[in-house]
């Protein structure tokens, strides 16, 4: 159990492309930044002894927990649910269900991890499915966007409660650098900004969504996720994970295309060192290490998804993420406003 007024947070320390070493390196860069977390890595105590080396983690700080079996990404959600009891995935999510952590983070393989949080922790009353949630760079510093592909198939009921949970997520992470009177804009992501756009789905929610207490704003279009005009994004999961692989493949081709200009010739060698600081700058502002970990909203405890091919630096951003949400006690806030709402129904 963790003391009053320290955060535990437990990991999957077997998931991810890079495996234990990554974890174990994100681990110390987190620990050196947050001295009053304590940190439950699970998984096979000889892998992760390995990946320490002769640099141990600080043994106050982090306890390592043993877990017999390793969710791959081949698996699907049913076999890790029902076979793999002993993973380091499960035995992490167990830890926030038992109360040894308050938060889990994992970059295994999504499907389970979503199946896996949902049998344990289950979600908050009014909220039928988990969504994805993710901070994604924006004119206006970022934006919350869901869902990023737990739910194919959502219903109108549905969206509306992702909006629900968007915003209250928003504004519990974003209001201590906003004005007092800021209340997150919503806005339901279309094909088009008029009334008569939109398929079905998008027609049957958006009278939910005006007739609300929420600050909806209208259709949001492709290209206005990352303006400043809006806070929080909704979609269906469908959607939402094409949208995000498709800005990631946009972001990779312009790196790649501007290294290629800027090593063409000699002289555009020379105006790229010339150039050097605001490129820096740029991919600075617009790394996605800095956005790595989505948010599994709607669970009775905080469950973040890293990228499975993140980097030690990019995982650390994960654990941050965590983090803020154990602070602003994200899972409890979604939980009382929506019964709220609910009561006032």
């Amino acid at each position: 159990m963790s003391t009053p007024g320290e955060a535990t947070i437990a990991i999957d320390a077997m998931g991810g492309d890079g495996g234990t070493p990554v974890v174990v390196e994100a681990a110390r860069l987190f620990l050196d930044q947050h001295p009053d977390v304590r940190l439950l890595l699970f998984g096979d105590p000889a892998v992760i002894a390995a990946a320490t080396g002769s640099h141990a983690l600080p043994a106050h700080r982090v306890e390592i927990r043993e877990a017999e079996e390793v969710v791959t990404m081949e698996d699907s959600a049913a076999v890790a649910l029902r076979n793999k009891k002993r993973s380091s995935m499960r035995l992490a999510v167990n830890a926030v269900k038992s109360g040894d952590a308050q938060a889990c983070v994992s970059a295994g393989n999504t499907g389970a991890l979503m199946a896996v949080s949902k049998f344990v922790l289950k979600t908050v009353p009014g909220i039928d499915r988990p969504a994805i949630a993710a901070i994604i760079p924006a004119l206006g510093g970022h934006t919350h966007m869901l869902d990023l592909g737990a739910n194919v198939d959502s219903t109108a009921e549905q969206l509306y409660q992702f909006a629900q949970m968007g915003s209250i997520l928003a504004s519990a992470v974003d209001s201590a650098s906003r004005p007092a009177t800021w209340v997150p804009r919503v806005g339901l992501l279309n094909i088009g900004s008029e009334d008569i756009k939109g398929n079905e789905l998008v027609k049957a929610a958006t009278p939910l969504l005006q007739n609300s207490d929420l600050n909806y704003v209208g259709y949001v279009e492709g290209d206005q996720i990352y303006s400043d005009m809006i806070d929080v994004v909704v979609c269906d999961g469908f959607v939402g994970n094409v949208s995000l692989k498709t800005s990631e493949g946009v972001a990779r081709m312009v790196s790649k295309y501007m290294k290629e200009e800027f090593t063409r010739s000699w002289r555009n060698k020379l105006i790229g060192l010339v150039a050097r600081p605001v490129l820096q700058a740029f991919a600075n502002r617009i790394d996605p290490r800095r956005y790595n970990g989505a948010s599994l909203l709607g669970l009775r405890g905080v469950v973040v998804k890293s990228h499975g091919g993140a980097d030690a630096v990019a995982y650390a951003n994960a654990l941050n993420i965590a983090l803020v949400e154990i602070r602003n006690a994200v899972p409890e806030t979604i939980a009382r406003q929506l019964d709220a709402t609910l009561d006032a129904a």
